[in-house]
């Protein structure tokens, strides 16, 4: 694959919500699967390992966005091609798009259709902890603690004597 052709040296946010807040005027504005009490908005982005991620919440889907931030692991992938994404986590797949005047970028859906969100309080609090989740590597299992050895107990049992229980 190629490196992409624009990156972004600051955070996207603002070309993010700007260029999302156009597609809802301009292709969604008639759509029925839009949640009218929702608006474009975006929340949280980060530089994160030479790339940009962050949440857009539309009124027809929340994504978590990755984007170039001038790192070689980012590669344009066709639209609707998959590319596996691995964060403290976990792994998770993403998909390739194009945006005219945003370029490249993965998105992964969190929701859609967002027909659930009451309001963008709630939407925002969702995108908020689904980031901040995204960040958190899970617990180590803790082995069980290991049993002393009983000896006589191990034996009987080996011998299926039905005292050993």
């Amino acid at each position: 694959m190629n490196a992409p052709e624009t990156f972004f040296a600051e955070s996207p946010a603002e070309t993010v919500r700007r260029i999302f807040e156009c597609i809802d005027r301009e292709r969604m504005h008639d759509v029925p699967l839009c949640n009218r009490a929702l608006e474009v908005e975006t929340v949280g982005f980060r530089h994160w390992e030479g790339l940009w991620v962050g949440v857009v919440i539309t009124p027809w889907a929340m994504n978590l966005m990755v984007l170039p931030a001038g790192s070689e692991s980012f590669a344009p992938l066709r639209v609707g091609q998959e590319h596996e994404w691995a964060f403290p986590s976990g792994a998770y797949p993403f998909m390739g798009n194009n945006e005219p005047g945003l370029g490249e970028y993965h998105y992964c859906s969190l929701f859609s259709p967002m027909d659930d969100f009451i309001d963008q309080a709630v939407a925002r609090e969702v995108a908020e902890a689904s980031l901040d989740e995204l960040f958190v590597a899970p617990e180590p299992e803790t082995p069980p603690e290991p049993q002393p050895l009983d000896r006589r107990a191990f034996l009987r049992k080996a011998l299926g004597r039905k005292d050993a229980e």
